[in-house]
């Protein structure tokens, strides 16, 4: 949740630097590191849930393919590539979110697999 939160506060410095707060870009620019390490520590626990737990592989799929795109958004931003940078932050949110209804929705069975 904590990494859908901070999300959402990238998107806010994005809309507030682009409304002409300049110097927002550069928490901007940090915030994309804190927002890996949070995507980075959720992947990790998705892997805890599915190997060890023997939870579904699902959230764990998602964790990463997060992480990928998260990686692939800070070199966007940092070419200044604004027309694959915003619709891949949204793709990035609505990701998020799916991610954190799963996690908030998982009941895990005893010997389910």
């Amino acid at each position: 949740m904590l990494a859908l939160f901070d999300t959402l506060l990238q998107a806010a410095l994005a809309g507030l630097f682009i409304t002409g707060d300049v110097g927002l870009l550069d928490w901007h620019a940090a915030n994309a590191s804190v927002l890996a390490l949070l995507v980075a520590l959720e992947a990790i626990a998705a892997f805890l849930v599915w190997r060890p737990g023997r939870g579904p592989i699902g959230p764990f799929l998602l964790a990463v393919g997060l992480l990928v795109l998260v990686g692939v958004q800070q070199a966007l931003g940092e070419s200044r590539v604004l027309a694959g940078h915003v619709p891949l932050g949204m793709a990035i949110f609505g990701i998020g979110a799916a991610l954190t209804y799963r996690s908030f929705s998982y009941a895990y069975e005893e010997g389910s697999k």
